[in-house]
């Protein structure tokens, strides 16, 4: 059937920014009734369980409407008193936004808190649940504005457990960290704080995002992650496992990449391994769009992966694979609808599917007491509880407890209160707090500035210098100056003035990667694309469509060109091309390259040259420097580098230079490349972008009010060099994360410094009852009270397989007055120290010594010990059992794909492609090899047998033959020669084959 969904819907469209205030002005729902407000149903019996009530609403719902209630606006079911649903607050680092149709409503009222990488750099699970619950209170709060109409909802898209396993991926602000066991214990802080503290009900229902081995923005609907059987159970699904077991969070979101050949909206694991974790219903929900990026015919083919051949096919397969609900076509539910009531009525669904996904929804409705009459625990609250004195405080100490000091050479910090007189703040991030796309509006901003003159009082002197370079752009046609608009609406640039006065002078920021953002010195307003003109009107680089980034390309004369690097820009959106050039009219638009107009470029103010003159002579300089998150890294746009910005970095050696008393501040989202810095300037903090409380929480920390205590929840490289692909998944295999590098990093996991010093005593172990302690006395050796984290990692000494270099199993951050001593207790399960049998398909203990490390780093242990663990040894493999292909120990040149569209893995290989199976104990009397194959091309191929490497000696040739399509499977066999005692078999593809499992057998 034909049906049309709007191109490109998964991606957030371009939509105005409405604040809270203009909410009510939104569409309507249909409002319920007195009288069925007033109708007793048993749905509605709180003494009831919630399954009997569930099953009481399921039975009392007609099939269209169960089938109504899939999309993410599930409507009102007025004759049963049922108000209208929404799925999808977004709420990552406090309440910042939800969507009503095509209308994004930023949260303008509430607590912007640190971004996700920065709570989670607290290493503090007891903080970060308070702020999880001031976030779930906040989001009731908003929720209560709604009348008939559904806006806010309390089913938040949060907390993002992606793996930061790459520190290029534009997102990763939204994550928490490369490690598994500390993503896990702030995504379950968080969860549980947003869900409240009720065993009955829920404050709000929090979904985990992005299921699953999402961590690339590039092409991330079209991306085939491949994940060996190892990494995808001992390290991409631990991402999500233990916060699901521990009650963290009330379901998944499914995300839109693939995962070994197979879109994750019809991941098996939806329905089956994921529900596995916990014995309370979960709601999963779709990505935005999902829908469209799976069977979106005629959509941008970037985001399209024509999995489906129709919506028909695509939907049905969505929902049995697990997905409750579908996010797609904003408002409109009836593509859905149709969908799922052609795929009933063609039987690629049933009527107990959708009553299951129903049953789902209706269950965390439950939860949330929208069916008790009173609205349950929760339903009082009201929007006075947003941003109170109280929140505003947790916020100041979240971001100052998030800030991780990198360097801090000769006690350079905390900086003197009495001496700091004369005090210079440079750098573009100086006198700015910046929001993200995941952020909220909050009523209130502390710029660094602000938060540091606050600290200082009237008797300092406090000064600003962004840095930037201000120029003038003379068209040398003409020789008129690009000129915008003196007033606060700006206007279409043009070329006009023929001096430069203000309203022809920009003030130029680098963001790195030669992107830069141009400000109006007339009206201090960015220059961005309206689709139209280039107007000075813009307040920051913000939004969805980024439209305010630009590239001044030298020419070989000296002159530049300007090209556009808005968002987008593609032969899609700007056919016409993406360079600046002279219109007929004088205004500035769009063009080819070679059509470009040709600018001189006068430098009128050097930015470091400002930056040299403003530190002279001051008591201290903070140079803030950093990211902007519209521009250096976000959703759909991955950091093509790590480096710091080369002006920032001019910026940071003019005031290193003209001032020894300089401090960095690294204000940014992700891992840096700060070499020389670090070699060179005295003290270093890192922050990230820290919400509305930057400015005091920052000033805190700088002058000792704070003692810093965050701790680096990434690996921090040298250089790009060290990075394989962003699209290499397999960290295994790679040495990627802190587990398996093996070079020496900039800034080693774990890392972070504090004012006062920490001496570890030796670790005393026990072990009970599965459980592995280690109790370690801590003692503050300084004169400032101070808090540590204390970290424990452990090291297996002798395994089958490759194990990491170390592990994280527990941590705990303490806080000691100066000479305090205090025993920290280190805890795990030993069932923690399984990894992935890839022999026998399962989690193994083995039994091995195994170090265990207590450190305050990854790579600063101060003291070890060992425990034995009996657990068992893996024996040989069994190659006359069934083997999945998919179970090798090794491999090069093939692929994980789908077996079927609905579930299994496969290898698919080409020619000169291999994989191993280690040490398998073949025995003696092998005749044959039975295979399971397919082909789609024509003709034959082979698979070959070897021993000992991928040329080693030859033992068997199976034949490929083809089988028409690369889902029919065949079942082939072959002989085997002289196959015979302990071996390392390989498999070798003689050209394009799929290989979904094999054995050996012996003959008769």
């Amino acid at each position: 059937m034909a049906r049309t969904r709007s191109p490109g819907r998964f991606r957030r469209p371009l939509i105005p920014v409405l604040s809270l205030a203009l909410a009510a002005s939104l569409g309507v729902a249909v409002p319920v009734t007195a009288a069925a407000a007033r109708a007793t149903y048993p749905f509605q019996n709180p003494g009831l369980s919630v399954d009997a009530r569930v099953s009481d609403l399921l039975g009392r719902l007609t099939l269209d409407e169960k089938i109504s209630l899939l999309h993410q606006y599930q409507p009102a079911v007025p004759r049963l008193g049922l108000k209208a649903f929404k799925t999808g607050t977004e709420a990552v680092h406090g309440v910042a936004w939800t969507s009503y149709g095509d209308q994004q409503i930023i949260a303008d009222k509430g607590t912007v808190f640190p971004q996700g990488v920065g709570l989670a750099s607290t290493w503090d699970p007891d903080l970060i649940r308070q702020v999880g619950h001031v976030t779930g209170t906040e989001a009731r709060g908003y929720h209560s504005t709604n009348d008939e109409r559904m806006v806010w909802g309390l089913n938040l898209w949060a907390p993002v457990t992606n793996l930061l396993r790459d520190p290029r991926w534009g997102r990763n602000e939204e994550g928490y960290s490369e490690d598994t066991t500390l993503t896990a214990a702030i995504a379950s802080a968080y969860g549980k704080g947003m869900q409240g503290d009720n065993a009955k009900y829920l404050l709000t229902a929090p979904t985990l995002k992005h299921y699953l081995a999402n961590n690339n923005e590039t092409n991330r609907s079209t991306t085939d992650v491949q994940l060996p059987q190892r990494v995808l159970n001992e390290y991409d699904r631990q991402a999500f496992k233990p916060i699901i077991a521990a009650g963290g969070a009330t379901g998944v979101m499914s995300a839109y990449n693939m995962v070994n050949g197979r879109p994750n909206g019809v991941n098996p694991d939806l329905a089956g391994v994921v529900r596995s974790w916990t014995k309370k219903d979960l709601f999963n929900v779709t990505d935005a769009g999902l829908a469209d990026s799976l069977s979106g015919s005629g959509t941008d083919p970037r985001w399209n992966t024509n999995y489906y051949p129709d919506f028909t096919q695509g939907d049905a397969a969505i929902l049995k694979a697990g997905n409750d609900s579908f996010t797609a076509d904003n408002l409109n539910a009836s593509i859905t609808v149709n969908a799922i009531k052609d795929a009933l009525a063609k039987g690629l669904i049933k009527a107990a599917d959708i009553d299951t996904a129903v049953g789902h929804a209706l269950s965390l409705r439950v939860r949330l007491g929208e069916f008790d009459p009173d609205g349950g625990p929760y339903g009082k609250i009201d929007a006075s509880v947003l941003n109170t004195d109280a929140n505003k405080r947790l916020n100041r100490r979240t971001a100052a407890e998030a800030m991780v000091l990198l360097k801090n050479d000769r006690r350079a910090l905390p900086l003197a209160k009495a001496s700091a007189k004369k005090v210079a703040v440079v750098g573009p991030l100086a006198d700015v707090v910046y929001t993200d796309w995941y952020s909220g509006k909050s009523p209130y901003k502390v710029t660094p500035v602000d938060g540091i003159r606050a600290k200082l009082g009237a008797g300092a002197s406090v000064t600003a210098e962004r840095g930037d370079d201000r120029i003038a752009l003379k068209d040398v046609k003409t020789g008129k100056y690009v000129t915008g608009g003196s007033g606060d609406a700006g206007a279409a640039l043009s070329v006009s003035d023929t001096a430069p006065a203000a309203a022809s002078q920009f003030d130029v920021t680098d963001w790195g990667d030669g992107i830069v953002t141009l400000r109006n010195a007339a009206n201090g307003k960015y220059v961005g694309w309206n689709w139209s003109n280039f107007v000075n009107d813009q307040a920051e680089p913000s939004g969805w469509f980024v439209q305010q980034q630009f590239a001044l390309e030298k020419q070989p004369d000296g002159n530049v060109k300007l090209r556009y690097a808005g968002y987008e820009t593609h032969e899609t959106w700007f056919s016409s091309g993406n360079y600046v050039r002279v219109g007929d009219d004088g205004k500035l638009t769009l063009g080819r390259k070679e059509d470009a107009s040709v600018f001189a470029q006068d430098t009128l103010v050097d930015g470091a040259a400002a930056v040299a003159k403003a530190v002279k002579g001051a008591d201290q300089v903070v140079v803030m420097a950093g990211s902007n998150p519209s521009v250096n890294g976000r959703e759909a746009y991955d950091r093509p580098s790590t480096d710091l910005p080369a002006g920032q970095r001019a910026i940071v050696r003019a005031a290193l230079k003209n001032n020894p008393k300089t401090t960095l501040v690294l204000e940014n989202s992700y891992p840096t490349a700060i070499t020389w810095e670090q070699e060179h300037v005295p003290a270093i903090l890192w922050t990230s972008h820290a919400g509305a409380e930057t400015g005091n929480a920052l000033a805190d920390v700088l002058f000792g009010d704070v003692n810093p205590s965050g701790h680096l929840t990434q690996t921090w490289y040298r250089s790009d060099s060290e990075l394989p692909s962003i699209f290499d998944y397999d960290i295994i295999k790679s040495n990627r994360t802190y587990l398996y590098y093996q070079g020496k990093p900039l800034y080693p996991f774990g890392h972070g410094l504090s004012y006062t010093s920490f001496r570890y005593g030796v670790p005393k172990v026990s072990s009970a009852g599965g459980t592995i302690t280690a109790s370690v006395a801590v003692t503050n050796t300084g004169k400032s009270a101070g808090s540590d984290v204390v970290q424990l990692y452990t090291h297996q000494r002798t395994s089958r397989d490759k194990q990491p270099l170390k592990q994280l199993r527990a941590f705990e951050k303490v806080s000691l007055g100066a000479g305090q001593t205090r025993t920290v207790r280190l805890t795990f399960k030993t069932a923690d120290l399984a990894h992935w049998d890839v022999t026998r398909g399962k989690s193994v203990v083995e039994s091995s010594t195994y170090d265990l490390l207590v450190g305050a780093s990854s790579a600063d242990i101060r003291q070890r010990t060992s425990v034995p663990v009996r657990g068992e040894t893996i024996p040989a493999r069994d190659l006359t059992a069934t083997t999945r292909a998919e179970s090798f120990d090794d491999y090069s040149g093939v692929k994980l794909v789908d077996e079927s569209k609905v579930s299994g893995t496969a290898v698919g290989g080409a020619a000169g492609a291999w994989v191993k199976y280690a040490g398998a104990q073949l025995g003696s009397g092998l005749t044959g090899v039975k295979a399971r194959v397919a082909r789609a091309g024509g003709g034959d191929t082979t698979i070959q047998v070897r021993l000992g490497g991928p040329t080693g000696r030859l033992v068997g040739t199976v034949t490929v033959p083809s089988t028409g399509d690369k889902y029919a499977y065949q079942d082939v066999t072959a002989a085997l020669s002289g196959a015979t005692g302990r071996q390392d078999v390989y498999l070798v593809f003689g050209g394009d084959a799929r290989l979904a499992s094999f054995s050996f057998t012996s003959g008769r």
